[in-house]
């Protein structure tokens, strides 16, 4: 082999090394798995969850997903160019609006931005870990408002496909006080007049989640999707938590930009020994 046949070899090398670990990097920092489908009665949207990056806000919201805690659901807030709010009450052919049965709060994990199209979990005020069933889409960007506030709000997936079309259907409806947490909700077919008239909505005004299901629990799915990260989290007046290291435990871990090194400094070794 010929002393340049032999270095056109090695630099091809060292390219594959570097291709495969960043690409392994960008998979581990960006991959995401499980798409659910929430049903309603004005269309179905697809969410594609982040599991590996907010496995404890995903767990969570799959333990409602796959209990059926979610079922005949209300969409009970709306605020124009700022977020549609559910699953925190159903309706049961009567109001109030019944509150639905929630497990233990679970830990904050500010990994993500506020932005258009994300879905992120609601909590109480003055206590980031106090989450526990009701989610909100973004409909515009929020990061400024949202990211650091209360130690941020936990972005857990992404709409996909066609669905922020129904989104911003439900977010052109008219919005009633009808109380309590559904102060600002959106109704189908009801008019002011109604509400002066002190006509009661029915199942047919409300924006019914009828379910939401699991569609795709493949290990990695819509790996091109790349959420936008979290900068404003430490710039939060409040005592705030880190943001949680991507891609699962921290312990005993490293850096994938080290791993690159360690790689291309062994070939590169390895092309001195063999001069």
């Amino acid at each position: 082999m010929s002393h340049h046949q032999y270095h056109k070899e090695q630099n091809q090398t060292v390219k594959k090394i570097i291709f495969a670990f960043i690409s392994a990097s960008l998979a581990s920092f960006h991959a995401s798995a499980t798409v659910v489908e929430i049903r309603t009665n004005m269309g179905s949207i697809s969410v594609n969850l982040f599991d590996q990056d907010t496995p404890e806000t995903v767990e969570n919201f799959l333990e409602y997903v796959n209990s059926g805690g979610y079922a005949n659901n209300v969409v009970h807030r709306l605020e124009p160019g700022f977020v549609v709010q559910a699953g925190g009450f159903t309706y049961n052919n009567e109001l109030p609006l019944d509150t639905i049965a929630t497990g233990t709060p679970v830990t904050n994990e500010p990994e993500f931005s506020n932005v258009r199209g994300t879905i992120a979990m609601a909590k109480q005020a003055e206590n980031p870990d106090s989450a526990t069933s009701q989610w909100f889409i973004n409909l515009g960007d929020n990061s400024q408002n949202l990211d650091a506030q209360n130690g941020g709000f936990t972005v857990f997936g992404q709409v996909i496909g066609e669905g922020m079309s129904i989104i911003d259907e439900i977010s052109e409806l008219p919005r009633f006080n009808l109380g309590g947490a559904a102060n600002s909700i959106p109704l189908i077919d009801f008019s002011a007049d109604d509400a002066k008239n002190g006509k009661e909505p029915t199942e047919e005004n409300f924006v019914l989640i009828t379910d939401i299901v699991v569609t795709d629990s493949a290990t990695v799915t819509n790996p091109d999707l790349n959420p936008t990260p979290n900068t404003q989290i430490n710039n939060d007046d409040g005592d705030t938590p880190a943001p949680p290291s991507s891609g699962g435990s921290s312990g005993g871990s490293m850096n994938p930009l080290a791993l690159i090194f360690m790689a291309v400094s062994a070939v590169v070794f390895r092309r001195k020994l063999n001069r």
